[in-house]
């Protein structure tokens, strides 16, 4: 689910599961994995303005699900990393030169993270402080590093990217594992902005998920301590056949 919040006039965040864009939206589906293909599903936070943010984040979706479709959807698990690094720095340089040829006084970017099955094997990524988590029996654990300043050097959350794609960083770099054998039947993971993580401590969030919640409870308590911001969540479900 990819919600505006109850503050702003327009939502910056965009999802993409498999070849679908989800903004302003809900969406569920159940998708069975062979070992010879590939599937995404990914959440941009884009940043720069009223209109900047939104183009951002629905740039750099669009090409990843175009580039998954016709550019990676048959390569070999041995060249994916390399080709997943080169179309970051691509699509960096895309978004800042949009950005540019906007002509706007904030520069355009967004937050990348993401949920990769190729050819069996599994990935997470993750550029900017859009986070991605893990849950196994009542327990969660958040898998990505916030690209961002803590504040104070306490660990708090300050909102001051350090890496991003576009936004006025002079390049952007990923982080990517490959931890197909640290899945089991049962796990949920979570892909969320920080409009969720800025609303609800890791805590409650474990709560909700704990209890079956799902991405629209988490939205809905976003929401409920003020939604200061665009909200987004995408709850995975892991059942083997």
């Amino acid at each position: 689910m990819s919600d505006v919040g109850l503050v702003r006039t327009n939502n910056e965040d965009m999802i993409l599961v498999g070849q679908k864009l989800i903004r302003d939206d809900s969406y569920s589906t159940k998708v069975s994995l062979d070992n010879d293909g590939l599937y995404c599903v990914a959440l941009a936070d884009g940043m720069g303005g009223h209109s900047g943010g939104e183009k951002a984040s629905m740039m750099v979706l669009e090409d990843l699900a175009a580039t998954i479709n016709l550019k990676w959807k048959y390569m070999k698990p041995g060249r994916f990393h390399e080709a997943a690094v080169v179309w970051v720095s691509h699509i960096h340089d895309k978004v800042t030169q949009a950005g540019i040829d906007e002509g706007s006084d904030k520069p355009m970017g967004t937050t990348l993270v993401a949920f990769l099955v190729n050819h069996g094997d599994i990935y997470w990524v993750n550029c900017g402080d859009s986070r991605i988590y893990q849950m196994r029996d009542g327990q969660m654990w958040q898998l990505s590093t916030d690209h961002s300043y803590d504040m104070f050097g306490l660990g708090i959350h300050s909102g001051l990217l350090t890496n991003c794609i576009g936004g006025g960083c002079p390049a952007a770099y990923i982080d990517m594992l490959e931890f197909s054998a640290e899945i089991f039947e049962g796990d949920r993971f979570l892909l969320c902005s920080d409009g969720l993580t800025d609303m609800l401590m890791d805590e409650e969030i474990e709560e909700i998920l704990a209890g079956g919640g799902g991405a629209q409870e988490l939205c809905a308590a976003a929401n409920d301590r003020g939604g200061r911001d665009n909200v987004s969540a995408c709850v995975i479900d892991v059942k083997k056949r």
